[in-house]
């Protein structure tokens, strides 16, 4: 029973936690403008983090390792070097989208400036990462980011025409007034939001401080395989509603406060404060863990103590670089930055740094001596090799797309 309801959770968690800043943003945007053309990179991004994820979690059982702990060791200290600087520079970018993000959601329900918020939400966002234990802090947001289900909902309740939602799914070009270039900005864009490097260091890194050992591979495995398809389901009913809302009026999303009004229109006020504790929930959790991540990463790589379940006097380095984090994240906000344009370069930056994220991990998981019998197998090769290709793709194609387009205008 105790592994049943383990599965249970992990699965909720993970559905309750696929679902960031970025998503929200670009799903609702893509959706408003593309319709649906652009499912097919939902789905083959979703593959993709399912691909990594499983290596890293499974590298994480066997090897009772981080991901990141191994990639100096197994790659020497130069592309180890070069490793976490594109990782943590993306993961500390998309670190100040969640807390603007945060900041956002709690506007839209107060109506006080998103600017004053951040301060609040970036010392709430402290404590919980100083003194809450690791598995309240990952089943509660991500059980509560379960509320994103509303959209789903809302999009039952819009009464659609399915058949036109179909024929868009596919169709995958872009609409009249639309170009193939600025189509492929935001089918980029899409990747690197499913992808987001913090995923999956933030998944092994997770593994290790609920200590998985190599019995646990089959939950860890069941966790990822129905998890992140159900979020990637729940990112593309936010794409689905705002296509039918927004896309007949060509009214293109351009901030968080319409991503919810579909809800608003279908299910009314408490619909709408559904889905404001759904963006709260999901954003102040991937804030959690991308601030995690940030530690994670440079602590793993200077060997340093880590992790929520030692004590911070013994982490202290690790919780140094996670407020160091935080006050500099703070900064750049009350700055009155968008936090949604913030969150647009940063799914286009993740996108970009892709490889130097993933192909450690495949590297790793290849490696007898640290993976036994565990290593992959043809079928995860084969699957890890066509994306480490496909991600070389979309990482040499994100600046020029970027800037024939500026910035998918």
């Amino acid at each position: 029973m105790k592994k049943l309801f383990a599965v249970a959770l992990g699965i909720l968690t993970a559905i309750g936690g696929f679902v960031d800043i970025g998503d929200l943003v670009t799903n609702a945007l893509v959706g408003s403008r593309f319709g649906l053309s652009l499912a097919w990179v939902v789905a083959v991004g979703v593959i993709g983090i399912i691909v990594f994820a499983e290596m890293s979690g499974r590298v994480a059982a066997v090897s009772g390792r981080a991901t990141f702990d191994l990639v100096r060791e197994r790659l020497g200290p130069r592309i180890g070097l070069a490793n976490l600087l594109a990782s943590m520079g993306v993961t500390f970018l998309t670190f100040i989208a969640e807390i603007g993000g945060v900041a956002l959601a709690i506007e839209i329900a107060t109506s006080v400036d998103e600017v004053l918020w951040v301060p609040v939400v970036a010392a709430a966002l402290w404590i919980v990462l100083w003194r809450v234990r690791f598995a309240v802090l990952e089943n509660a947001f991500g059980l509560v980011g379960l509320a994103l289900v509303v959209f789903a909902v809302a999009l039952w309740k819009l009464d659609p025409d399915w058949m036109d939602l179909w024929a868009q799914v596919t169709s995958p070009r872009p609409g009249a007034n639309e170009t193939w270039t600025s189509y492929s900005y935001y089918a980029v864009a899409l990747f690197g939001a499913a992808m987001t490097p913090y995923e999956v260091f933030f998944f092994s890194s997770g593994g290790v401080e609920e200590h998985w050992s190599e019995k646990d591979v089959g939950t860890m495995r069941l966790n990822v395989f129905l998890g992140f398809p159900l979020g990637g389901l729940l990112s593309l009913s936010i794409a689905a509603v705002t296509a039918v809302v927004f896309l007949p009026a060509g009214v293109q999303v351009e901030s968080l406060s319409q991503v919810p009004l579909p809800v608003a229109i279908a299910l009314g006020k408490i619909g709408l404060a559904i889905a404001l504790l759904g963006f709260f929930a999901a954003t102040f959790g991937a804030a959690c863990e991308t601030g995690l991540s940030v530690g994670y990463s440079m602590a793993q790589f200077y060997g340093w103590s880590w992790g929520k379940f030692v004590a911070p006097r013994q982490a202290a380095r690790f919780h140094a670089v996670v407020l160091l984090a935080t006050v500099v994240a703070v900064a750049v906000l009350l700055t009155t930055v968008d936090p949604v344009a913030v969150t647009e370069y940063s799914v286009v930056f993740s996108a970009l740094a892709l490889p130097l994220t993933y192909l450690p991990i495949l590297v790793i998981a290849n490696d007898p001596d640290y993976m036994g019998e565990r290593v992959n197998g043809w079928f995860a090769n084969a699957l890890g090799s066509v994306y480490f290709v496909v991600i070389v793709v979309v990482s040499v194609a994100a600046i020029p797309l970027m800037v024939l387009t500026r910035g998918g205008q």
